[in-house]
């Protein structure tokens, strides 16, 4: 599967982002699908992931309550929402897919998109 994120931007704190990934081929339903981060000198960090049918989410602490993993089959899209942004979020943000786990972890996950810039502004 091949996977390309979009919706970056500069944002004020406070503001809001939505995030997309968009995914080719015709079986994205059966991907668990995953965000993650890496902020300027950090590692790549978890930040969220939805279960192949959307039932089940899961959130980094740091993020739990400001934003929202969801997804479209149909569209074979899944999306971010971020709100309450602060600078501390400021990251490049990938959409990650695996077929096996609802993981955590950047090794459990087999296709990558290309990133996303996200800066917030104090």
């Amino acid at each position: 599967v091949q996977l390309q994120a979009s919706g970056g931007g500069l944002v004020q704190a406070g503001g809001s982002l939505r995030l997309s990934c968009a995914a080719s081929g015709r079986t994205f339903s059966s991907y668990v699908m995953g965000w993650f981060r890496q902020g300027p000198g950090k590692e790549r960090e978890f930040v969220a992931h939805i279960s192949w049918s959307g039932g089940s989410t899961n959130y980094a602490d740091s993020v739990k309550g400001r934003f929202t993993i969801s997804r479209d089959n149909a569209k074979n899209t899944v999306y971010l929402q971020m709100n309450s942004l602060k600078p501390e979020d400021t990251a490049v943000y990938y959409c990650a897919a695996n077929r096996r786990l609802l993981a955590t972890m950047t090794s459990q996950y087999d296709y990558w998109g290309q990133g996303t810039q996200v800066t917030v502004s104090t």
